[in-house]
């Protein structure tokens, strides 16, 4: 256990100061976006468990992904710097992807709590062109 919260607290600290760098650099919409990115994210998984349109798949593909998050027991162990966090990032990313795909981007649009550049970019890195189909 002790592993894993040193694996978070080194996460979060390049997480900080990557967000501080854009702040330095006189970028503070981009930093904000980057703050906000993975509450975002959290925020919009919740509300497409709770969308009535998002079918039952999608749904159980999604929570499956948030308890695998969650878990203290992955694929690559959490403390590995780099590979630990990306394992969770790839599985979240296919996750996203695979329910994209199942429910279009307007669900997604609908649900994203943050601002539209982060969207843009969440929907190109899903194989989206990040405009409305």
């Amino acid at each position: 256990m002790r592993w894993v919260l040193v694996g978070l607290a080194c996460a979060a600290a390049l997480y900080a100061a990557f967000v501080v760098a854009l702040v330095v650099a006189g970028r503070r919409d981009e930093a904000t976006a980057a703050a906000r990115f993975l509450p975002d994210l959290v925020r919009l998984l919740r509300r497409l468990l709770r969308d009535p349109a998002v079918p039952t798949s999608s749904k159980v593909v999604i929570g499956a992904t948030i308890a695998y998050l969650v878990c203290p027991i992955d694929v690559v162990p959490d403390p590995i710097p780099v590979a630990g966090q990306l394992d969770d990032v790839v599985i979240a990313l296919a996750a996203l992807r695979w329910a994209l795909r199942r429910v279009g981007p307007a669900t997604i649009r609908a649900s994203w709590p943050g601002p539209e550049s982060s969207l843009a970019l969440l929907l190109r890195t899903l194989g989206h062109g990040g405009g409305d189909a």
